[in-house]
């Protein structure tokens, strides 16, 4: 048995020990951990990493001396020991959690998520993987969301970097072009053995998902999806638990993990609400952490009030609207929304993804001024078959820059979030998320360009105010203002006004 003898607060503590080879050791034997300190008790199961190698993960919430104890029939042996947590590293504001409509850490750090997608980055060359991470260095985004199983779609139709299970892949060649739903299908000629996992890929994940955790980063998981030639889109139930109680016990402890079930789960045809829901009670059965779990859909939404839902994952429905739709799914979900995808800004020859930057930029500020959040992705075809929104790699747009000052308007908020507040007719108007008048406001107009602007707000309160344009990411003092007084504007779209009580 290995481990270290301390660790931190809100960081992975790994225990490896050797265990039995014979048969399957995937299916064959169990493994758990018990793990108990002054403050809290965690049980949790451990994973065959391949080689007579096994692990159990634990994530401490709470610093002190803590005692733990493996059990399962994984050896004839028994192990036990304890170890030391010390307070954890700043940035390390541990787990996001839901609170009302908005999000915060365990340490009551608010989490503004202003995420981007990158469907298999993590399954790219390594070369190309550091490219990801030196963009997502420069900080414009502070979530991701990716997935375990490679995909095969358009501008997706090389093989990935690894597998998720023993075995080989189909022979694949030629471009697919033609019907949506021809895009999708399983080819003949693949041979895995869907009960034994190649611990590798899965390790490659892992240290992604460390890498992001560095950063600052959320890893949002998309654990399924429809996009397979592979045939892991279509396993059997019994293939398909075991696949997630083996992503769980190795994922879990990972302080910056998210659970989405699946990116457009009602592509996945041979799936029922019935194994939706049967792959949900695992999560909530087997994450000791009860980390954030979403499901998102491609046309008819999953209905997000069922308990073990956190938040909304959402994909537009409608070719127009899309963020002004906050205040209804706020209203008849009653959790946060997160419109994980609104189109994405490139030029491609698909409508889902060749809208501007400007127009990115503005369902961002649309979704944030309505008390939601939204997510980035580009699909600019530069000929090289690499866009981000599937690869990683560089960022070619103009909105991240403009994604990443809305985050720190956002970070600016006092209190964990926006919330609607009723105003004229062609402006939406937010105030802070809390208890009282918070003497916060932020108007936005959109592409709406006034030459001036009347509030009316308390006649005994002075009030900071600020025209900011969210396109040139300007903040311009508009001086010291109380009751009712007008407000030059530069006859220019996409501008806010923040009031601040003094």
């Amino acid at each position: 048995m290995q481990h270290p003898s301390t660790t931190k607060k809100y960081e992975v503590f790994e225990i490896t020990m050797t265990g039995k080879t014979t048969g399957n050791p995937f299916t064959d034997y169990t493994i758990e951990g018990v793990f108990k300190g002054k403050n809290e008790t965690i049980k949790t199961d451990g994973f065959y990493n391949g080689g007579g190698e096994y692990k159990v993960r634990f994530m401490p919430s709470f610093t002190g001396a803590y005692s733990f104890e493996i059990t399962g029939n994984f050896s004839d042996e028994s192990f036990s020991g304890s170890f030391d947590v010390t307070e954890n590293d700043k940035g390390n504001h541990g787990i996001v959690r839901t609170q009302g409509f908005h999000f915060v850490h365990d340490d009551g750090t608010p989490y503004y998520p202003v995420g981007t997608t990158a469907y298999v980055w993590n399954l790219q060359s390594e070369e190309m993987q550091q490219k990801t991470l030196d963009t997502l260095a420069k900080g414009y985004f502070n979530k991701i969301r990716f997935c375990v199983f490679p995909k095969h779609y358009l501008y997706n139709l090389h093989e990935p970097i690894s597998y998720p299970y023993e075995g080989t892949p189909c022979t694949f060649s030629g471009d697919i072009t033609g019907n949506f739903y021809q895009l999708m299908g399983v080819q003949p000629g693949n041979n895995w053995d869907f009960t034994r996992f190649n611990p590798a890929h899965f390790e490659g994940i892992e240290k992604n998902i460390e890498r992001l955790a560095t950063l600052g980063i959320e890893a949002d998981i998309i654990v399924m999806h429809p996009y397979d030639r592979w045939g892991f889109s279509e396993m059997s139930p019994e293939q398909d638990d075991l696949y997630w109680k083996y992503v769980i016990s190795r994922f879990a402890a990972y302080r910056n993990v998210w659970w989405s079930l699946a990116n457009e789960y009602d592509l996945l045809r041979k799936k029922t609400t019935e194994d939706w829901e049967r792959y949900a009670a695992i999560i909530v059965e087997k994450d000791p952490y009860n980390h954030l779990r979403s499901i998102h859909n491609c046309g008819p939404m999953y209905d997000h009030t069922h308990p073990w839902i956190t938040h909304c994952s959402i994909q537009r429905t409608d070719i127009y609207k899309c963020a002004e739709l906050v205040d209804e799914y706020r209203i008849r979900y009653q959790k946060p929304v997160i419109l994980d995808e609104i189109a994405y800004e490139g030029d491609i020859d698909q409508g889902w993804g060749n809208i501007s930057g400007q127009e990115l930029v503005r369902r961002y500020w649309e979704s944030a001024v309505r008390g939601g959040y939204a997510t980035h992705g580009e699909t600019f075809d530069r000929g090289d078959d690499i866009l981000w929104w599937s690869h990683g790699g560089e960022l070619h747009g103009e909105s991240p820059e403009r994604i990443q000052f809305l985050l720190k308007i956002l970070s600016e908020t006092p209190g964990p979030g926006l919330t609607r507040k009723p105003a004229m007719w062609d402006e939406v108007c937010a105030t802070a998320d809390v208890m009282g008048d918070s003497g916060y406001y932020l108007y936005y107009y959109g592409f709406f360009r006034p030459c001036r602007r009347l509030f009316m707000l308390d006649q005994n309160t002075k009030y900071r105010v600020e025209v900011i344009d969210t396109w040139d990411m300007t903040i311009t003092d508009a001086g010291i203002h109380s009751g009712t007084f007008r407000i030059e504007m530069p006859r220019k779209e996409y501008m806010a006004v923040r009031v601040r009580k003094i």
